[in-house]
């Protein structure tokens, strides 16, 4: 059992700061003091703090995020002054995701504190910045580089501690229809966008796609936006609508594109990409690990985006205490129960892991 107030302490520090996206660097540098212990090794880049014991070539990856979301009107208790009530605690960032930072921390500073060193290995701990805006920058993707060779990770998001093995990916395309214009009393004479990409939508919209994931099931597609057209008396030459494709690792994103462009009379564009779909096969040592360390582990798989697409080349597990549909709310809060179980599940995985 873990000791509950070093985690929880370190949770309610944690949600103190007002660490919105871009502003991480007094909670990376509260994160990198805290770390400074014995037998811990830490390094620093950025506003990306990392820390680890062992140094063996086999290295595990605990990564979590160290921003949150903008606090919204209405929450029962100030956003950044953590609340606890009934055993639970109501803060911005308590779920998404610092109950996970702050496990995984607790977790490698107590191995080590018992002197255990993962053999021929290395545990790491990475909480990195800028997960939550979906811009250019990332955390995790500009510190990969300066870290060892990944074998396999854990990436800290809220799972109610349940191995997540398969996660969506988002694919964002413009369609544009082109016609000709012309006046609206000779309608004849020109050729109606609008119309052109009211054909393509009806397409889309009765479309499936065949290959099934055995956790995400089939991509689904929706149209979110259209614009065409310039005035009540001309036929439109031009209109474009968007797309929201939420991928799985069925398919590639370039097998989708080259699919919805043979469906479609207009010209497909890809406006984002980046989110991709990743997944890791059950019988991967780190998913193993999670099912022998958790008696009723029940692997799934989660339409939420996460840092684990800049792990897409490792086997990674999503997991974490908390429950995601409060992540991003007001009444945003965590069991404490649940932050002391994540202490002793990440410790039963990592042992479990280099065993």
């Amino acid at each position: 059992m873990s000791d509950q107030p070093a985690v929880i302490s370190l949770l309610k520090d944690l949600v103190r700061f007002p660490s919105l996206s871009n502003e991480e660097a007094a909670i990376a540098d509260f994160v990198e003091a805290y770390v400074q212990q014995p037998g811990v090794s830490v390094g620093r880049h950025d506003n990306n703090v990392y820390f680890w014991i062992g140094d063996g070539p086999d290295c595990l990856l605990l990564n979590s995020h160290l921003d949150v979301v903008p606090p919204s009107a209405d929450h029962p208790y100030e956003p950044f002054a953590p609340t606890e009530v009934d055993g639970q605690l109501y803060g911005r960032g308590t779920v998404d995701a610092k109950a996970c930072g702050a496990s995984m921390t607790t977790a490698l500073l107590e191995l080590a504190a018992e002197g255990w060193t993962p053999p021929n290995g290395k545990l790491m701990v990475a909480l990195t910045a800028c997960e939550e805006t979906g811009g250019p920058y990332n955390g995790l993707d500009d510190l990969r580089p300066h870290l060892p060779a990944i074998h396999a990770a854990i990436v800290g998001e809220p799972t109610a501690l349940q191995p997540c093995v398969a996660q969506k990916g988002l694919l964002i395309l413009r369609i544009e229809a082109h016609g000709t214009t012309s006046h609206a009393a000779r309608a004849h004479l020109g050729d109606n966008a609008i119309l052109r990409a009211m054909r393509d939508i009806q397409r889309l919209d009765t479309h499936t796609f065949d290959r099934e994931d055995p956790f995400l099931g089939n991509p689904t597609l929706a149209v979110t936006t259209i614009e065409g057209g310039t005035a009540r008396n001309v036929i439109p030459d031009r209109c474009v609508f968007y797309t929201d494709i939420r991928s799985t690792p069925a398919y590639t994103h370039e097998e989708l594109i080259a699919e919805i462009s043979d469906l479609l009379e207009s010209n497909v564009v890809v406006h984002s990409k980046r989110i991709v779909p990743v997944a890791t096969e059950t019988n991967e040592r780190i998913v193993q690990a999670c099912l022998r360390a958790i008696p009723d582990a029940a692997p799934f798989g989660s339409p939420t985006a996460s840092d684990w697409m800049f792990l897409s080349d490792v086997p990674t597990v999503k997991l974490g205490p908390g429950h995601s549909e409060r992540s991003h709310t007001a009444n945003e809060h965590i069991a404490l129960t649940d932050v002391v179980e994540a202490v002793s599940t990440y410790k039963g995985i990592v042992q479990a892991y280099f065993s």
